[in-house]
């Protein structure tokens, strides 16, 4: 169950801390946005350190099916309708710019980047696809109504963006990682107000960034309620037909489509961490309904944490910590989340006013529908009666039969059979 990107590159390693430190800003997470964070501040003269518990891109990066596009879903309509016009647009430019800075990036690095244009579709709903496309061109966007896909079945209609791209994500962090000031095996353990206590020393920091996927403090923010992670599914065959682009059902559990050379990558089968799903069966039965003469060479799984209204938490914690800063809640879109979170991060730790750091502000209201599921979810697995409690916030784990893990269905906290940590906001193991 290894990603494409983790058999295709060896990344480079980097030290475990082994002294007391002290920096100005301290990174913690190694990921696609904590490395783009240091990389950006290291450009802008800015002393840091990023600490990464295991290795970097360990978790959530090695599984993305990275795609590079300001096309999230059918989000538009939706930003419309929470938002207005302004802050729409506002969150289409961050994510234009975000594009276009991998675009110049990747002029100098060898990381399979290719242009392709980008399709949402739906399978019954010519509705909410024609809606879509009159919120782009209501914020001054420009883009089409798509009526057929090279996909084997038929559609309602597409939404079309072009000049989208992907790209190999590990190649891309092999070289951008290169001469940063990273420490790994270097787990945070606490943090006392501007120091990190870590397994290998002390790391002493002006400015702080939780860049931890699910971040892992709890008494600011109130991100337990903010946030829970969908756990979606990959598989990449062989000997499938090429598609020219990358297609995305607008429905949560619908399916994702796109190449990577003579590979065609399919993704689906999502569900709630610590829920039932189609999982890698679903796309199983998928491909050998419709594509019988491929076979498959990987396959992987992934989760994203899910905001409240669709737009990731970018900026300080909270409103009583304004020293401490935050990028997560990335909502299946992290490639280019990650670009944003940089370059606001950056920014408001180097005193500059950024024109899109008011979308993205975690301390923008939670009265979301989605509130009331999360307390929901909490209670009732907090209620309910069994061996095995999340370390986190002590919800109820739930078996996965396919990954053969203890994950919860509260936060997404998962864990190995015999209780040793994979996936965050958990900070250690299960107790024996």
């Amino acid at each position: 169950m290894t990603s494409i990107w983790s058999e295709t590159i060896k990344l480079p390693h980097f030290p475990q801390l082994q002294k007391d430190v002290k920096t100005d800003v301290l990174i913690i997470g190694g990921g696609m946005a904590g490395i783009l964070c240091a990389h950006q501040l290291t450009q802008a003269g800015v002393s840091c350190v990023l600490a990464e518990a295991d290795t970097i891109c360990s978790g959530i990066t090695k599984n993305t099916t990275a795609k590079l596009t300001l096309q999230h879903g059918l989000i538009y309509q939706k930003l419309l309708q929470q938002f207005g016009p302004e802050k729409t647009r506002m969150y289409l430019e961050a994510n234009r710019q975000a594009l276009d800075e991998y675009r110049y990036l990747c002029q100098t690095i060898d990381c399979d980047y290719t242009e392709q244009d980008a399709f949402v579709y739906s399978v019954n709903d010519r509705n909410i696809i024609e809606k879509e496309v009159e919120a782009y061109n209501k914020i001054g966007y420009h883009a089409s109504f798509a009526e057929n896909l090279p996909l084997p079945f038929s559609i309602a209609g597409a939404v079309k963006c072009q000049k989208q791209a992907m790209f190999h994500p590990l190649k891309f962090i092999s070289a951008i990682a290169q001469g940063l000031p990273i420490y790994e095996h270097t787990r945070v353990r606490e943090l006392i107000g501007h120091t990190a206590l870590t397994n290998g020393g002390k790391i002493t920091a002006k400015k702080i960034i939780v860049a931890t996927h699910f971040p892992f403090i709890n008494k600011h923010g109130s991100y337990f309620l903010k946030l829970y992670q969908h756990r979606s599914y990959v598989i990449a065959l062989e000997n499938a037909p090429d598609i020219n682009g990358m297609y995305v059902d607008e429905a949560q559990t619908g399916m994702s489509f796109r190449r990577f050379q003579n590979l065609l990558l399919i993704g689906g089968g999502g569900h709630r961490s610590g829920k039932q799903g189609g999982n890698w069966n679903e796309l199983e039965q998928f491909a050998a309904t419709h594509y019988p003469n491929a076979h498959e060479r990987y396959r992987w799984a992934t989760q994203d944490c899910m905001t409240l209204d669709g737009v990731p938490y970018i900026g300080c914690y909270s409103k009583h910590t304004p020293d401490f800063y935050v990028a997560t809640g990335f909502n299946k879109w992290g490639m280019t989340s990650s670009m944003v979170s940089a370059a606001i991060l950056t920014d408001m730790i180097l005193g500059k006013k950024n024109p899109y750091a008011t979308v993205f502000s975690p301390s923008r209201s939670i009265l979301r529908p989605q509130l009331v599921i999360n307390a929901v979810e909490a209670t009732l697995n907090l209620l309910t009666p069994t061996g095995k409690r999340c370390p986190h916030m002590g919800c109820a784990l739930k078996w996965n039969p396919q990954e053969h893990s203890w994950d919860c269905p509260c936060h997404g906290s998962r864990f190995t059979q015999d209780g040793k940590l994979i996936d965050n906001p958990a900070t250690g193991n299960l107790k024996k």
